[in-house]
Protein backbone atom coordinates (compact mmCIF):
# COMPACT_ATOMS: atom_id res chain seq x y z
CA UNK A 1 0.00 0.00 0.00
CA UNK A 2 1.36 3.42 -0.93
CA UNK A 3 1.91 5.96 2.33
CA UNK A 4 0.20 8.64 1.05
CA UNK A 5 -3.08 9.85 -1.42
CA UNK A 6 -2.94 13.31 -1.95
CA UNK A 7 -6.73 14.67 -2.79
CA UNK A 8 -7.03 18.15 -4.52
CA UNK A 9 -10.50 18.97 -5.36
CA UNK A 10 -10.15 21.89 -8.88
CA UNK A 11 -12.44 24.56 -9.72
CA UNK A 12 -11.14 26.82 -12.40
CA UNK A 13 -7.91 27.57 -10.88
CA UNK A 14 -5.46 26.02 -13.39
CA UNK A 15 -2.29 28.20 -12.94
CA UNK A 16 -2.53 27.66 -9.07
CA UNK A 17 -3.26 23.99 -9.30
CA UNK A 18 -0.56 24.02 -11.53
CA UNK A 19 1.77 25.79 -8.92
CA UNK A 20 0.32 22.91 -6.13
CA UNK A 21 1.49 19.97 -8.76
CA UNK A 22 4.94 21.39 -9.18
CA UNK A 23 5.66 21.90 -5.30
CA UNK A 24 4.31 18.18 -4.83
CA UNK A 25 6.37 16.38 -6.90
CA UNK A 26 9.40 18.49 -6.74
CA UNK A 27 9.64 18.28 -2.68
CA UNK A 28 12.04 15.18 -1.64
CA UNK A 29 10.12 12.17 -1.75
CA UNK A 30 10.83 9.42 1.16
CA UNK A 31 7.70 8.21 0.78
CA UNK A 32 5.29 6.45 -1.70
CA UNK A 33 2.73 8.80 -3.07
CA UNK A 34 -0.43 9.28 -5.55
CA UNK A 35 -1.58 12.41 -6.87
CA UNK A 36 -5.63 11.99 -7.27
CA UNK A 37 -6.96 15.53 -8.55
CA UNK A 38 -11.28 15.83 -8.63
CA UNK A 39 -11.99 18.48 -11.31
CA UNK A 40 -15.29 19.84 -10.58
CA UNK A 41 -16.38 20.71 -14.25
CA UNK A 42 -13.91 23.91 -14.83
CA UNK A 43 -14.78 25.64 -17.62
CA UNK A 44 -11.11 26.48 -18.34
CA UNK A 45 -7.99 24.00 -19.76
CA UNK A 46 -7.20 22.41 -16.46
CA UNK A 47 -8.49 18.62 -17.68
CA UNK A 48 -6.40 19.37 -21.03
CA UNK A 49 -3.51 20.73 -19.09
CA UNK A 50 -3.28 17.56 -16.13
CA UNK A 51 -3.81 15.55 -19.44
CA UNK A 52 -1.07 16.71 -20.84
CA UNK A 53 1.64 17.87 -18.58
CA UNK A 54 0.82 15.60 -15.16
CA UNK A 55 0.06 12.29 -16.75
CA UNK A 56 0.84 10.48 -13.91
CA UNK A 57 -2.08 12.29 -11.24
CA UNK A 58 -5.20 10.46 -11.39
CA UNK A 59 -7.68 12.44 -12.75
CA UNK A 60 -11.71 12.38 -11.92
CA UNK A 61 -13.17 15.04 -13.86
CA UNK A 62 -16.97 15.75 -13.26
CA UNK A 63 -19.12 16.41 -15.46
CA UNK A 64 -21.12 18.98 -13.02
CA UNK A 65 -19.72 21.45 -10.11
CA UNK A 66 -19.83 18.60 -7.28
CA UNK A 67 -18.55 21.04 -4.56
CA UNK A 68 -15.50 20.94 -2.40
CA UNK A 69 -17.02 18.59 -0.20
CA UNK A 70 -18.32 16.03 -2.37
CA UNK A 71 -15.26 16.46 -4.71
CA UNK A 72 -13.14 15.22 -1.53
CA UNK A 73 -15.28 12.51 -0.87
CA UNK A 74 -15.17 11.51 -4.69
CA UNK A 75 -10.83 11.55 -3.94
CA UNK A 76 -11.15 9.76 -0.41
CA UNK A 77 -13.21 6.85 -2.04
CA UNK A 78 -10.27 6.49 -4.19
CA UNK A 79 -7.42 7.13 -2.41
CA UNK A 80 -5.13 3.58 -1.81
CA UNK A 81 -2.90 5.06 1.18
CA UNK A 82 -2.57 4.54 4.75
CA UNK A 83 -2.39 8.37 5.20
CA UNK A 84 -4.76 10.93 3.16
CA UNK A 85 -4.01 14.17 2.64
CA UNK A 86 -7.31 17.05 1.52
CA UNK A 87 -5.07 19.93 -0.01
CA UNK A 88 -6.52 23.00 -1.30
CA UNK A 89 -5.80 23.59 -5.10
CA UNK A 90 -3.90 26.87 -3.75
CA UNK A 91 -1.89 25.80 -1.77
CA UNK A 92 2.25 24.79 -2.23
CA UNK A 93 4.10 22.51 -0.11
CA UNK A 94 7.50 24.57 1.21
CA UNK A 95 10.48 22.16 1.75
CA UNK A 96 9.41 18.28 3.35
CA UNK A 97 6.34 19.13 5.08
CA UNK A 98 4.22 16.20 3.22
CA UNK A 99 7.01 13.60 4.67
CA UNK A 100 7.45 15.83 8.36
CA UNK A 101 3.62 15.24 8.91
CA UNK A 102 4.14 11.54 7.79
CA UNK A 103 6.71 10.60 10.57
CA UNK A 104 4.65 12.64 12.77
CA UNK A 105 1.90 10.01 12.15
CA UNK A 106 4.13 7.14 12.54
CA UNK A 107 5.29 8.24 15.55
CA UNK A 108 2.45 8.80 17.60
CA UNK A 109 -0.29 6.62 16.76
CA UNK A 110 -2.77 8.21 19.06
CA UNK A 111 -2.50 11.04 16.37
CA UNK A 112 -5.26 10.94 13.95
CA UNK A 113 -5.35 14.17 12.11
CA UNK A 114 -2.51 16.37 11.88
CA UNK A 115 -2.37 20.22 10.57
CA UNK A 116 0.95 22.20 9.35
CA UNK A 117 1.92 25.75 9.90
CA UNK A 118 -0.02 27.60 7.21
CA UNK A 119 1.54 30.88 5.34
CA UNK A 120 -0.23 33.47 3.20
CA UNK A 121 1.56 34.64 -0.14
CA UNK A 122 3.31 37.08 1.70
CA UNK A 123 4.71 34.64 4.09
CA UNK A 124 3.03 35.62 6.93
CA UNK A 125 1.16 33.56 9.25
CA UNK A 126 -2.51 32.45 8.29
CA UNK A 127 -4.49 31.02 11.29
CA UNK A 128 -5.22 27.36 10.82
CA UNK A 129 -5.89 25.82 13.91
CA UNK A 130 -8.68 25.95 16.23
CA UNK A 131 -10.46 24.77 19.66
CA UNK A 132 -14.12 23.69 18.91
CA UNK A 133 -16.38 26.48 18.75
CA UNK A 134 -18.97 27.16 21.73
CA UNK A 135 -22.42 28.59 21.35
CA UNK A 136 -20.84 32.11 22.72
CA UNK A 137 -18.25 31.92 19.88
CA UNK A 138 -20.80 31.49 17.09
CA UNK A 139 -22.50 34.92 17.76
CA UNK A 140 -19.20 36.62 17.69
CA UNK A 141 -16.55 34.77 15.56
CA UNK A 142 -17.41 35.85 11.52
CA UNK A 143 -20.04 38.25 12.38
CA UNK A 144 -20.66 42.51 12.73
CA UNK A 145 -19.96 41.35 16.64
CA UNK A 146 -16.50 40.10 16.27
CA UNK A 147 -14.92 43.83 17.21
CA UNK A 148 -16.82 43.44 20.43
CA UNK A 149 -15.89 39.98 21.50
CA UNK A 150 -14.30 39.01 24.27
CA UNK A 151 -10.32 39.30 23.97
CA UNK A 152 -10.36 36.07 25.80
CA UNK A 153 -12.79 34.21 23.97
CA UNK A 154 -11.26 34.48 20.43
CA UNK A 155 -7.53 34.25 21.96
CA UNK A 156 -8.66 30.61 23.08
CA UNK A 157 -10.74 29.66 19.72
CA UNK A 158 -7.88 30.58 17.93
CA UNK A 159 -5.15 29.36 20.07
CA UNK A 160 -3.09 32.67 20.33
CA UNK A 161 -1.46 31.36 23.07
CA UNK A 162 1.64 29.50 21.35
CA UNK A 163 4.22 30.16 19.31
CA UNK A 164 3.21 29.24 14.80
CA UNK A 165 5.97 26.61 15.08
CA UNK A 166 5.00 24.85 18.14
CA UNK A 167 3.48 20.79 17.51
CA UNK A 168 0.43 20.88 20.00
CA UNK A 169 -2.85 19.16 20.18
CA UNK A 170 -6.00 21.33 19.43
CA UNK A 171 -9.11 20.48 18.38
CA UNK A 172 -9.38 20.80 14.76
CA UNK A 173 -7.34 22.37 11.70
CA UNK A 174 -8.41 24.16 8.86
CA UNK A 175 -8.97 22.07 5.43
CA UNK A 176 -6.54 23.96 2.98
CA UNK A 177 -3.81 21.08 4.43
CA UNK A 178 -5.45 18.21 6.45
CA UNK A 179 -3.62 14.60 6.78
CA UNK A 180 -5.65 12.04 8.29
CA UNK A 181 -4.89 8.14 9.01
CA UNK A 182 -6.73 5.76 6.81
CA UNK A 183 -7.96 4.81 9.81
CA UNK A 184 -10.32 7.61 10.09
CA UNK A 185 -12.32 7.39 7.03
CA UNK A 186 -12.55 3.85 7.85
CA UNK A 187 -14.33 4.00 11.25
CA UNK A 188 -16.32 7.87 10.66
CA UNK A 189 -16.77 7.84 6.96
CA UNK A 190 -16.21 11.29 4.85
CA UNK A 191 -16.88 14.67 4.95
CA UNK A 192 -20.38 15.56 5.70
CA UNK A 193 -22.17 16.74 2.30
CA UNK A 194 -24.90 18.85 3.93
CA UNK A 195 -21.76 21.12 4.58
CA UNK A 196 -21.29 22.02 0.81
CA UNK A 197 -18.36 24.54 1.74
CA UNK A 198 -16.73 25.87 5.32
CA UNK A 199 -17.01 23.67 8.43
CA UNK A 200 -16.24 20.53 6.94
CA UNK A 201 -13.27 20.01 8.18
CA UNK A 202 -14.54 21.36 11.97
CA UNK A 203 -17.22 18.45 11.93
CA UNK A 204 -14.93 16.07 10.56
CA UNK A 205 -12.38 16.18 13.20
CA UNK A 206 -15.13 16.67 16.18
CA UNK A 207 -16.20 13.07 14.66
CA UNK A 208 -12.82 12.11 14.56
CA UNK A 209 -11.87 13.10 18.36
CA UNK A 210 -15.50 11.78 19.67
CA UNK A 211 -13.66 7.83 18.67
CA UNK A 212 -10.37 9.52 20.76
CA UNK A 213 -8.68 10.55 17.99
CA UNK A 214 -6.16 13.57 18.91
CA UNK A 215 -5.90 16.75 16.40
CA UNK A 216 -2.40 17.76 16.43
CA UNK A 217 -0.53 21.26 14.60
CA UNK A 218 2.30 20.72 13.55
CA UNK A 219 3.80 24.18 13.35
CA UNK A 220 7.36 22.34 11.99
CA UNK A 221 5.58 21.54 8.61
CA UNK A 222 4.89 24.61 6.52
CA UNK A 223 2.69 24.95 3.27
CA UNK A 224 1.98 28.35 1.88
CA UNK A 225 -2.53 28.78 1.22
CA UNK A 226 -3.03 31.86 -1.35
CA UNK A 227 -6.22 31.28 -0.31
CA UNK A 228 -9.64 31.79 -1.14
CA UNK A 229 -9.30 31.78 -5.01
CA UNK A 230 -12.41 29.17 -5.77
CA UNK A 231 -14.52 30.82 -3.03
CA UNK A 232 -14.22 34.10 -4.68
CA UNK A 233 -15.99 33.03 -8.06
CA UNK A 234 -19.03 32.28 -5.90
CA UNK A 235 -20.22 35.73 -4.76
CA UNK A 236 -22.74 35.97 -2.63
CA UNK A 237 -23.08 32.47 -2.46
CA UNK A 238 -19.92 32.42 -0.10
CA UNK A 239 -22.11 34.09 2.50
CA UNK A 240 -24.77 31.69 1.90
CA UNK A 241 -22.95 28.28 2.28
CA UNK A 242 -20.82 30.33 5.28
CA UNK A 243 -23.83 30.87 6.98
CA UNK A 244 -25.85 27.60 6.62
CA UNK A 245 -22.41 25.60 7.15
CA UNK A 246 -21.99 27.43 10.62
CA UNK A 247 -26.11 26.91 11.14
CA UNK A 248 -25.76 22.67 10.17
CA UNK A 249 -22.52 22.38 12.85
CA UNK A 250 -24.37 24.01 15.93
CA UNK A 251 -27.44 22.90 15.02
CA UNK A 252 -26.15 19.02 14.62
CA UNK A 253 -23.65 19.29 17.89
CA UNK A 254 -25.36 21.56 19.61
CA UNK A 255 -29.04 21.27 18.94
CA UNK A 256 -31.75 23.12 17.72
CA UNK A 257 -32.29 26.15 20.30
CA UNK A 258 -28.90 27.26 19.64
CA UNK A 259 -28.79 27.12 15.80
CA UNK A 260 -32.34 28.73 16.15
CA UNK A 261 -31.63 31.60 18.08
CA UNK A 262 -27.77 31.99 15.87
CA UNK A 263 -30.46 31.99 12.51
CA UNK A 264 -32.58 34.68 14.34
CA UNK A 265 -29.18 36.60 15.00
CA UNK A 266 -27.61 35.98 11.54
CA UNK A 267 -30.86 37.02 9.72
CA UNK A 268 -31.27 40.39 11.58
CA UNK A 269 -26.84 40.97 11.14
CA UNK A 270 -27.65 40.80 7.51
CA UNK A 271 -30.93 43.41 7.56
CA UNK A 272 -28.80 45.71 9.20
CA UNK A 273 -26.07 45.39 7.12
CA UNK A 274 -28.39 45.71 4.28
CA UNK A 275 -30.19 49.29 5.45
CA UNK A 276 -26.83 50.37 6.56
CA UNK A 277 -25.27 49.67 3.18
CA UNK A 278 -28.22 51.27 1.43
CA UNK A 279 -28.09 54.41 3.43
CA UNK A 280 -24.65 54.64 1.74
CA UNK A 281 -25.63 53.84 -1.62
CA UNK A 282 -27.97 56.45 -1.01
CA UNK A 283 -25.79 59.40 -0.13
CA UNK A 284 -23.48 58.47 -3.21
CA UNK A 285 -20.74 56.98 -0.77
CA UNK A 286 -18.92 54.00 -3.25
CA UNK A 287 -22.12 53.33 -4.61
CA UNK A 288 -20.72 50.17 -6.89
CA UNK A 289 -19.12 48.56 -3.79
CA UNK A 290 -22.53 49.44 -1.86
CA UNK A 291 -24.81 48.15 -4.50
CA UNK A 292 -22.32 44.57 -4.72
CA UNK A 293 -23.19 43.79 -1.06
CA UNK A 294 -26.80 45.22 -0.94
CA UNK A 295 -27.37 42.78 -3.83
CA UNK A 296 -25.01 40.17 -1.50
CA UNK A 297 -27.33 40.72 1.87
CA UNK A 298 -30.49 40.41 0.33
CA UNK A 299 -29.15 37.24 -1.28
CA UNK A 300 -28.43 35.66 1.85
CA UNK A 301 -32.14 37.44 3.50
CA UNK A 302 -33.82 35.61 0.38
CA UNK A 303 -32.65 32.28 1.63
CA UNK A 304 -34.09 32.47 5.14
CA UNK A 305 -30.98 30.55 5.65
CA UNK A 306 -32.69 27.33 6.30
CA UNK A 307 -31.17 24.92 9.62
CA UNK A 308 -30.20 21.98 7.87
Amino acid sequence: MLDLSIIIVSWNVEALLVACLNSIYNAPHKFTFEVIVVDSASSDHTVLRLEKDFPQVRLFAQSENVGYTKGNNIGLAQAQAHYMLLLNPDTEIIGDALGDMISYLVANPTVGIVGPHTLNTDLTTQSSRRLFPTPLTGFFESTWLQPYAPKRLLQAFYVQDAPDNAVLDVDWVQGSALMARRRIYEQIGGLDEGFVMYCEELDWCKRAKSKDWRVVFLGTAQIVHHGGKSSEQIGARKHIHFQESKLRYFHKHHGVIVAFALRVFLLMSYGVQLLIEGAKWAIGHKRELRCERVKAYWQVLKTGLPIT
